[in-house]
């Protein structure tokens, strides 16, 4: 049986733990996923932590904003316990305990596993210099930087990534609105090649046939996100589909390693 597509844990497996957290990052991991993925912004003292949304609103009740509070302060806040009052049928004392981790204690959970790494920059359109420095600074003398992929959908944050640190994977990040900016789908390898990145990341509505076998022709190999139908594993093999991003890996490594149901368009 292939072992492609590679199954990649969107902010871990999120579907069972609280998003980002070493939690789920752990879970993804025990599940037996080929990679995980997560989002890194700066806090107040330009440590790098891995958290999504530019404030605690969603995930802590906080109106504060990260680059407001120091990376110690996130270490003490509780980002859990909002998911076992979302989920109360998957939820778990445990989780009230899990907070915003550095990236640098991530990179050490990742230490012993031999999957991708998956890297999200957040600059919520600001300035990404100082964070493209603080991240490759953190990167650079990690043993898991030979399987890390920087992604962003800023095309220039990634040049500065290949600027600071060459020998790091890059990744370009596209949403469907580019739809809207871009009459022909396959302009988004050229943009992918321009600036140098090695991968492309694709929202699953801007996947076609014709697209990721012209990116497959150009060796760039398409990620495609975040997908929960497990029946994109079919798909992907169908069409050359390197790796998919979902919120539920161990659901899609049973979808791959057993047989696949027949595929219609859809998460």
């Amino acid at each position: 049986m292939s072992r492609l597509p590679l199954i990649i844990g969107h902010r871990g497996a999120s579907t069972h733990a609280p998003e980002n957290t070493l939690a789920a990052l752990q879970m993804a991991l025990d599940a037996g996923a080929d990679g995980v993925e997560f989002d890194v912004q700066l806090a107040r003292d330009e440590v790098p932590v891995v958290i999504h949304d530019p404030n605690l609103r969603r995930v802590a009740g906080l109106n504060a904003a990260i680059l407001d509070i120091s990376s110690a302060e996130l270490a003490d806040i509780d980002v859990g316990s909002w998911f076992n009052a979302e989920f109360p049928e998957r939820a778990s004392a445990s989780f009230s305990r899990e907070t915003v981790p550095t990236l640098d204690r991530v990179l050490g959970l990742l230490e012993d596993a031999s999957g991708l790494v998956y890297l999200e920059l957040k600059t919520d359109g600001g300035d990404p210099g100082p964070l493209v420095k603080r991240v490759c600074e953190t990167i650079r003398s990690s043993s898991v930087l030979p399987r890390l992929i920087v992604k962003s959908f800023c095309l220039n944050t990634l040049e500065k990534v290949r600027r600071e640190l060459p020998q790091t994977a890059t990744a370009a990040l596209f949403e469907p609105r580019v739809r809207t900016v871009f009459r022909r789908r396959s302009n988004l390898i050229g943009m992918a090649a321009g600036c140098g990145a090695n991968h492309i990341s694709l929202h699953w509505l801007l996947v076609n046939r014709r697209l990721v076998e012209a990116a497959n022709d150009a060796q760039i190999p398409i990620t495609v996100w975040t997908v929960n139908d497990p029946r994109w594993v079919g798909k992907a093999r169908e069409i050359g589909i390197r790796s998919l991003v979902t919120n539920d890996p161990a659901k899609f490594i049973a979808a791959r390693d057993g047989s696949s149901a027949n595929f219609r368009d859809g998460q």
